[in-house]
């Protein structure tokens, strides 16, 4: 996995495509997610533009494409139970699946992440 500063997880691509999320990090200083705006499926995004936007019972944020590409894929389920981002941010908590056209270089291993996030 790779990381942007803004506190998204990006996997390794699968035919050209990767799984975006927010970091447990992330998760955790936003509070509860209640509510979950996402890109659709054939949205163009952009690296380090926003694409969408999550809103907690603390505050709402914006949502950063890590990566330029295409939306392949919106996770229906985090939009029916936004709480997923909370409870399981890597797994069942995933927000889009984007077909990676460019990959920054500026995304971060996970030792640097962390290192960032600290």
């Amino acid at each position: 996995m790779r990381y942007s500063k803004e506190h998204e997880w990006l996997s390794a691509a699968e035919d050209g495509v990767s799984t975006v999320g927010i970091t447990e990090h992330a998760a955790n200083a936003l509070g509860d997610v209640v509510y979950v705006q996402l890109p659709e499926v054939g949205d163009t995004v952009t690296a380090g533009e926003t694409c969408g936007e999550l809103e907690s019972t603390k505050s709402v944020s914006d949502l950063y494409s890590p990566v330029t590409g295409e939306i392949v894929e919106a996770n229906q389920d985090v939009v029916d139970d936004p709480s997923l981002v909370n409870s399981a941010p890597f797994e069942g908590g995933w927000l889009f699946k984007v077909r990676v056209a460019q990959e920054p270089e500026d995304l971060l291993s996970a030792a640097e992440y962390t290192d960032f996030a600290s």
